[in-house]
């Protein structure tokens, strides 16, 4: 630092800059691997190691570095290994990596397309490739009335959605005068759908008592009879359903609702459709899992996240809407500080309109970087692999007697248990955790404690899956020796 300005030179940012990226192109390349994947600290252990207050005067690179490594590193459970097979990976690659700081570089606040007309039209044009990509229904581009966004998270897309849907439903009369008028507003979604729709129905307003759980079948999707059924009753109760939220691949089981049957309620009963395809969506990358899709050319919404399997890093979310006005309209406010001209004429996107917050990052540019760097046939290669090895991991458990299969494994993710008690499956799921040499997570399905290993992370090889069956059957054989 220098002794006039305080601020960090050119000069010194290129050489420490340099040394950084060095850091983490040995993190992946070598030191994750033998780093235990889920972290072995106790609470207050990164915290009880740093300085009460913050420094009077700064300190080196060197110093900062040194305490990342000492202070930090044993505290980072290591979603980036190729042995984490908990929850749904959160991806990251070189490329993304580099889009991420070219974004941090360049400090963009793009709320506006005035702030920066290439903030917005990479992500405008960079969204209508991904439904090209994907295979998605034409309507979700924004040459016509739809069009995408890139959101934080799959949590902020149903969000908006819900918002949207909200004011469809009151001809957007609640954003005027809030909810007393219209107490009997009513959402759907299945008993396997993603908390964080509960949380959005808190928020917009409506209460987690007129979200409406609707049973799965054997399969653990959403059953669209009891659905529909379920609305006839609000209907005649003098309720308003309004929104549905339909899942592809959801987070217990990697269950696929059926999108045309539930499309056809939503047509036929006048309700906006959302489709969440948080993890699973990236698997249409390859023409023969766009099966997962059938019937999304009846929904209203849909949202995908790059940053669970598209090797994009947190946070990229991609949201699209059939129309986009709906959205506008409902997010959209205009105080004298934002106007200019080019938003008055109304010849450009403002994304600040398709979401809650009015700051937005150049996100586009990692998930750019990303889609150049590999290609459709990169994507599709590491896909294919990884649903093959999840496929190979599903045929070797049912193939063992001390194990079973709790779920179909469409894609990715398998669901599995240990023969016998809940106990014996925690027990089995605690050794394999603290042994750091794999992580993996739970849910339950039907009531029974369920072990779920997803694979999709960056690096991950056919012989890092085999090498995780192999723990889990010996960690399985010594759960049962200790009975």
């Amino acid at each position: 630092m220098t002794d006039t300005s305080y601020h960090m030179t050119a000069e010194e940012f290129r050489r420490q800059g340099r040394q950084l990226v060095d850091w983490i192109a040995d993190y992946h390349e070598r030191r994750v691997i033998d780093l235990p994947v889920l972290s072995q600290v106790e609470p207050d252990a990164i915290r009880s190691r740093l300085p009460a207050q913050p420094p009077k005067q700064g300190e080196p690179f060197e110093v900062m570095m040194r305490d990342v490594e000492e202070i930090l590193l044993p505290g980072i459970t290591h979603w980036q290994s190729p042995n984490f097979y908990a929850y749904f990976p959160a991806n990251v690659s070189y490329p993304s990596i580099l889009g991420e700081l070219l974004s941090a570089g360049l400090g963009v606040q793009g709320m506006l397309w005035s702030t920066s007309p290439a903030c917005t039209e990479l992500e405008t044009h960079v969204l209508d490739w991904v439904v090209d990509l994907l295979g998605l229904p034409e309507r979700f581009k924004s040459s016509g009335r739809g069009g995408g966004v890139i959101q934080d998270s799959a949590s902020s897309a149903a969000l908006t959605a819900l918002l949207a849907a909200r004011e469809r439903a009151t001809n957007y009369q609640s954003n005027e005068k809030g909810l007393a008028d219209r107490p009997g507003l009513v959402a759907y979604a299945s008993t396997q759908t993603h908390s964080s729709v509960e949380k959005d129905a808190r928020v917009i307003g409506i209460g987690r008592a007129n979200l409406r759980a609707i049973a799965v079948d054997e399969n653990f999707a959403m059953r669209p009879d009891l659905l529909e059924r379920q609305i006839r009753e609000d209907r005649a109760d003098g309720r308003t359903p309004f929104f549905v939220c339909a899942t592809v691949g959801t987070t217990s089981s990697n269950a696929m609702d059926p999108l045309p049957e539930i499309g056809r309620v939503c047509r036929e009963q006048g309700i906006w459709m959302h489709v969440d395809a948080a993890m699973s969506g990236t698997a249409s990358v390859c023409p023969e899992f766009r099966f997962i899709h059938d019937g999304l050319e009846l929904a209203d919404s849909y949202a995908f996240n790059p940053h669970k399997w598209m090797f994009t890093n947190f946070d990229c979310d991609c949201f699209f809407v059939a129309d986009r006005t709906a959205l506008i309209r409902t997010l959209s406010i205009l105080p004298e500080y934002l106007r200019n001209r080019a938003t008055e004429a109304g010849a450009v996107i403002d994304y600040r309109d398709w979401h809650v917050p009015l700051g937005r990052r150049f996100r586009a540019l990692k998930l750019w970087f990303v889609l150049r760097h590999y290609g459709a046939e990169g994507l599709r290669h590491h896909v294919r692999q990884h649903i093959a090895w999840a496929q190979a991991l599903a045929s070797w458990i049912a193939a063992d007697e001390r194990f079973e299969l709790a779920a179909p494994a469409p894609l990715n993710l398998v669901c599995f248990r240990l023969r016998g008690s809940d106990s014996r499956n925690e027990a089995l799921l605690e050794r394999l955790n603290q042994s750091g040499k794999l992580m993996l997570s739970h849910t339950r399905l039907d009531g029974r404690y369920t072990l779920r290993l997803c694979v999709g992370q960056t690096h991950t090889e056919e012989h890092h899956v085999r090498e995780a069956w192999r723990l889990i059957q010996a960690e399985g054989e010594a759960v049962s020796r200790s009975g």
